[in-house]
């Protein structure tokens, strides 16, 4: 055996002779270093274990942060001695050192995504906890955009307009009373009327009602120089009941003093009864005579069965080119016997 043991001894690296007391003391890298770049020696057994076992122990120990420390330095070379192997130990050198950048390139690059996703996920709370955004809601979806509100029409507007309705409705001969109350100005004689409107027509109640109101206290109405008022109720006794109501049922209201109004689809006065009849159809639609200035057509309507109602009859203008007295018939002719005669929805037009 002591043969044996001084060839061991006779081959420590950097040495021909053994160290005293027959034991070796370890400096410089571990032997596993020298090893896998060793250039003399088991030169295939070493080879292999620097193909295998360097890189190995590089990979597994790039875990962590001292891991990847110690793979980088035993990958570069960094405190080992110079390689007696030359080109071939330069090579595994280089191989292991492209095996750790990988590692580390891709737990860099995982980092840097859950850093990302996790500002990503603060700024999708943040903007849930204020409950805003730009263009988008608290699930990160596009939000549509907020359409405008619609601009409410002027009383003016809404009586310039048109509304479908048949020439041939008929009605449930049911009415409801427009709810509300409009005081009488001035001082003058007082009618207190309501306003009634027939049940289905989809007709604006209201708008009617202020119609009404308006046209009949205008100073080119009968309250013409403070002589008359005019106040709604939608309680109580009234004088007489404006009544919006489809063709059919206004047929049937006029025939009960009467007046047959099937022929053009006019308006009346029912005066055996308390009711003023509009045609709902011509409240709509207005007429051929008055084309399409509807808001004209209907204060001639209401100012006209009104003026029944005060006990004015039927009379036609005199002169060509005149305007039409109020209770001229003029949702059927502005014409007769050669005399053109001009629209006029007001009993005192000149006021």
């Amino acid at each position: 055996m002591l043969p044996r043991q001084r060839q061991a001894e006779s081959e420590v690296p950097g040495s021909g002779a053994p160290r005293p007391g027959g034991v070796r003391r370890r400096s410089g890298p571990r032997q596993e270093y020298l090893e896998a770049f060793e250039g003399t020696g088991d030169r295939g057994g070493r080879d292999a274990r620097a193909r295998t076992g360097a890189p190995a122990r590089a990979a597994e120990g790039a875990g962590t942060a001292e891991g990847a420390g110690t793979a980088a330095v035993s990958a570069s070379g960094a405190g080992v001695p110079a390689q007696r192997g030359g080109t071939k130990g330069r090579t595994f050198t280089g191989i292991a050192a492209a095996a750790v950048t990988t590692v580390l390139a891709v737990v860099v690059a995982g980092q840097v995504a859950k850093e990302q996703d996790g500002g990503a996920r603060s700024r999708s709370v943040a903007g849930q906890a204020a409950g805003t955004g730009v263009h988008g809601d608290a699930s990160g979806a596009s939000a549509p955009a907020t359409a405008p509100s619609p601009v409410a029409l002027t009383y003016d507007q809404k009586m310039a307009e048109k509304y479908p309705l048949s020439a041939k409705l008929t009605g449930p001969g049911r009415f409801d009373a427009v709810p509300g109350f409009d005081k009488a100005p001035g001082a003058g004689q007082k009618y207190r009327y309501r306003v009634d409107v027939e049940q289905g027509l989809g007709l604006d109640g209201a708008l009617f009602a202020e119609a009404v109101q308006q046209t009949l206290n205008d100073r080119r109405s009968w309250a013409h120089g403070g002589a008359l008022a005019f106040e709604r109720i939608s309680s109580g006794k009234p004088d007489f009941v404006i009544t919006l109501a489809s063709p059919g049922t206004t047929a049937k209201w006029c025939a009960k003093s009467g007046l047959d109004t099937t022929e053009d689809n006019v308006s009346c006065d029912s005066a055996a009864t308390e009711r003023v009849m509009i045609n709902a159809y011509r409240w709509a639609q207005g007429s051929k005579t008055y084309g399409d200035r509807i808001h004209a057509y209907r204060q001639m309507l209401i100012n006209h069965e009104v003026g029944h109602r005060l006990g004015h009859g039927h009379v036609s203008c005199q002169k060509d080119g005149e305007l039409a007295p109020v209770m001229q018939q003029q949702t059927k002719f502005l014409d007769h016997d050669g005399i053109h005669c001009r629209a006029n929805p007001w009993p005192y037009p000149g006021s």
